[in-house]
């Protein structure tokens, strides 16, 4: 008489779903990080080369260069620590982390003397306390101005070096070394930026994903609600009338206990056609939903869909759609899904084919999933084929038109 057991089992499941889609969507956001992180350092890398090998062009001597070389390298590992801290801040965190951010201040500070009285470039001097500083838990906003000015310095020493030094060394390597050395901060705040602004990206997909399953839940409870407190209501009623009418008229008593029975027919009927129209979505619909899940779930998902599926057996093959994306959710490699529902020789053929996952290969593919797959395809009068390749696991399902 409820189907809240069936209900919870259905929430049980969409919860699992988007806790793997939430894993995947944290990969994928990883990788970003990745990509990102890696530009910093290798234009911070570049950037000691280059100096490196225009101070040995510039006929500087070997002494001066092994003091830049040595101390670049050792300001660059510096920058790795910040960095990495990087990726886990909130806005909440302080702006100077001594444990994380004081090595590299004062290795950036002790460097940039160094380079800036080897090379008599003023840019160069100020370059590593400025970057180790861009590395900073600036507050929202305050990045931006920072930024600004610090580039701003840096274009500035950069024209004092042209007027300095540049015109008495010449060479591209020198404007090539006070280039890169203005447009490092720049560089590496833009793509601090650009994480900061995926990480919000996918805080708001996740929690529109969580607001819109909570508005499905409270919806499903609201109707659960109002058909179960109707009926329950008038079951009690009549009840409580027959309680009454018992003693005195038992005939009146009886009838009111035939129409509490009645009620509680009613009641079962309504809530299994509450729980028929939650479960019965058009076959197009359920499998368009299921390529966006799969895509949510960092899948590139595609599907392939006959003109007339909306007249394929929905009670047969949408059970079915939904229990193989999950498996492809929960087993697959998360690379690709293809999806497709034909119609040929007076069957309905319906196909899930994915990569296979590196832990599935020794997982036991014949379990509930598939047993539960094989009997709704041999209550609607088809039948189950399963193909297990080295990179891709194929599930078909093949049901008579009418089948369901």
């Amino acid at each position: 008489m409820s189907i809240q057991p069936e209900y919870a089992a259905a929430s049980a499941g969409a919860a699992a779903a988007d806790a793997r889609s939430a894993v995947r969507l944290t990969r994928s956001v990883s990788a970003t990080w990745w990509y990102m992180a890696i530009a910093i350092v290798v234009f911070e890398l570049v950037l000691v080369v280059v100096s490196v090998d225009t101070l040995v062009r510039g006929g500087v001597g070997a002494l001066e260069v092994a003091v830049v070389g040595a101390g670049g390298l050792l300001w660059w590992l510096a920058t790795l620590v910040p960095l990495a801290d990087y990726r886990r801040r909130t806005e909440a965190a302080p702006l100077l982390v001594w444990r994380r951010h004081g090595p590299a201040l004062l290795i950036g500070l002790a460097y940039g003397l160094a380079a800036g009285l080897v090379t008599d470039l003023w840019v160069l001097g100020a370059l590593p306390v400025i970057q180790a500083a861009m590395l900073l838990n600036w507050p929202p906003g305050v990045r931006f101005r920072v930024v600004l000015a610090a580039t701003a310095l840096l274009v500035a020493l950069s024209l004092i070096d042209s007027a300095l030094v540049l015109e008495e060394t010449g060479g591209a390597g020198w404007a090539r070394m006070v280039f890169l050395s203005a447009t490092l901060p720049a560089i590496t705040v833009s793509s601090l930026w650009w994480w900061d602004v995926l990480v919000a990206l996918d805080r708001a997909r996740a929690s529109e994903a969580r607001l819109a399953a909570t508005q499905e839940r409270l919806r499903v409870a609201t109707d659960v609600h109002d058909l179960q407190g109707h009926h329950l209501q008038v079951i009690a009623l009549q009840l409580e009338l027959s309680e009454r009418l018992m003693p005195h008229d038992p005939e009146a008593g009886t009838e009111q206990l035939r129409a509490a029975r009645v009620s509680v027919d009613a009641a079962r009927q309504g809530t299994r056609d509450l729980a028929t129209r939650f479960r019965s979505v058009p076959l197009p619909d359920e499998l368009a939903n299921a390529v966006d899940l799969l895509r949510a779930a960092g899948t590139d998902a595609a599907a392939t869909v006959d003109p007339d599926a909306s007249s394929a057996p929905a009670t047969a093959l949408g059970p079915v759609i939904r229990e193989t994306t999950t498996n492809v959710l929960r087993h697959g490699g998360g690379r690709r899904a293809r999806l497709s529902l034909t119609r040929a020789d007076g069957v309905w053929r319906y196909e899930i084919s994915n990569d296979v996952a590196a832990v599935a290969v020794a997982e036991d593919t014949s379990g509930a999933g598939l047993e539960g797959i094989a009997r709704r395809a041999a209550e609607a009068g088809g039948h189950l084929d399963v193909r297990r390749g080295d990179e891709t696991f194929t599930v078909v399902v093949t049901v008579p038109h009418d089948g369901g």
